[in-house]
């Protein structure tokens, strides 16, 4: 079959202590500080073999994430810009959906021709954290895409236990839009998580902030939108973006280069401050100062996209507020997944208007390039 493989060099940065875990495993926990000189090209790799509690589906469906972007992209010294955990060669590609085709024979849940999607967590159900709850800290994670083969290829095997059937969208879609939708599920489940899951979510008739309307932001505008704020004000640099940002729901979108976006905030919500803050642009060092400017009282926070900096925050401000950060990482757990498919199935959100591009797999490589103009809501990749 083929596939898109990574490769890259193991080339730890002068100074950057690798761990016993990272010399054992050939993981590298800060990724753009060990890996280096990426190399993307689809392949002829062989199909996977399934074990007895897998399934194996014929992808319909990739979408391509920042992460995939961050592979691509180098910093200076060309070493990749994705800051977490990694291990190549592999195969990309990680929010898809597609067909069963084959049944392992410990499955029950599942059968050859069901649609479904996966996440990409791949949490092992063993270690402290997964029997606490957190499958997203596990301790023995995997990620497809990341560390194991992921879904720019024509096949993919995943464990039954981390599949979702998207049945429920056949109220909604046609038999080919349908894979499309399942290959949002996982990016708004990530928005999901970090709003409800992880920063507890708000009540009906809160004022809600957006920073980035990319895909996660989207997905974020979508959702709080659903949830019944009364305002969502969201704010991307991107022209084409701060466009679909109204069509998924956002009442108010600005150049957060035109304006003081605290000042915004502020003047919106008659001086109140808005009561959750969302962190999707990845440039916290920008983004932070002006939620800390702009909180309600009992206001939160959460980072949801990833960037490798720290932070000024004065806590004495989150002290007078009763303010609250909360850090977001993945997508499992919690009723996530199932909970975005009803959503969709429902109508309340439509992640499909967010395509704004289609490409197959032989040109999955330009399908990369084109998102990294980060222009576009969502890229995706039909298999």
């Amino acid at each position: 079959m083929k596939g898109l493989v990574l490769t890259a060099d193991w080339q730890p940065r002068p100074g950057y202590p690798l761990s016993e875990f990272e010399k054992a495993t050939g993981k590298a926990i800060t990724g753009n500080a060990v890996w280096r000189n990426p190399k993307l090209a689809v392949k002829e790799v062989p199909k996977p073999q399934i074990k007895p509690d897998q399934v194996l589906i014929r992808v319909r469906a990739c979408g391509v994430c920042g992460s995939d972007m961050h592979f691509y992209e180098t910093d200076a010294d060309n070493y990749i810009l994705y800051p977490g955990l990694t291990k190549f060669p592999s195969i990309l590609g990680h929010e898809f959906s597609g067909e069963i085709v084959e049944v392992g024979s410990a499955v029950k849940d599942f059968v050859k021709g069901d649609f479904v999607t996966a996440e990409e967590m791949i949490w092992c159900g063993h270690c402290r954290p997964c029997r606490d709850g957190y499958p997203n800290q596990c301790k023995n994670l995997e990620e497809i895409g990341f560390t194991i083969d992921g879904a720019f290829a024509e096949y993919i095997a995943v464990g039954a236990k981390y599949c979702w059937k998207l049945n429920a969208l056949r109220e909604r879609y046609d038999d080919d839009k349908i894979f499309e939708a399942g290959a949002l599920v996982e990016p708004t489940s990530v928005a999901y998580n970090g709003i409800f899951a992880r920063a507890g979510g708000f009540k009906p008739g809160a004022y809600v902030a957006v920073y980035g309307a990319g895909p996660i932001g989207l997905a974020s505008i979508a959702l709080c939108k659903a949830a019944g704020a009364a305002k969502v004000i969201a704010f991307e640099v991107s022209e084409a973006r701060r466009e679909l940002a109204k069509k998924v729901g956002a009442d108010y979108v600005y150049d957060p280069r035109a304006v003081k976006p605290s000042e915004v905030v502020m003047e919106l919500t008659g001086g109140e401050g808005a009561d959750m803050h969302v962190e999707a642009a990845g440039a916290p060092s920008k983004t932070i100062p002006e939620m800390e400017a702009s909180m309600a009282v009992n206001a939160r926070i959460v980072q949801i996209g990833r960037a490798a900096e720290r932070v000024p925050m004065y806590l004495e401000h989150f002290q007078t507020h009763h303010a609250q950060v909360f850090g977001a990482q993945g997508h499992s757990g919690n009723g996530t997944f199932p909970n975005v498919i009803r959503l969709m199935a429902s109508g309340l959100i439509d992640m499909t208007q967010i395509i704004t591009a289609r490409y197959d797999l032989a040109s999955v490589v330009d399908a990369i390039r084109q998102s990294t103009s980060r222009q576009d809501g969502k890229v995706m990749v039909r298999i």
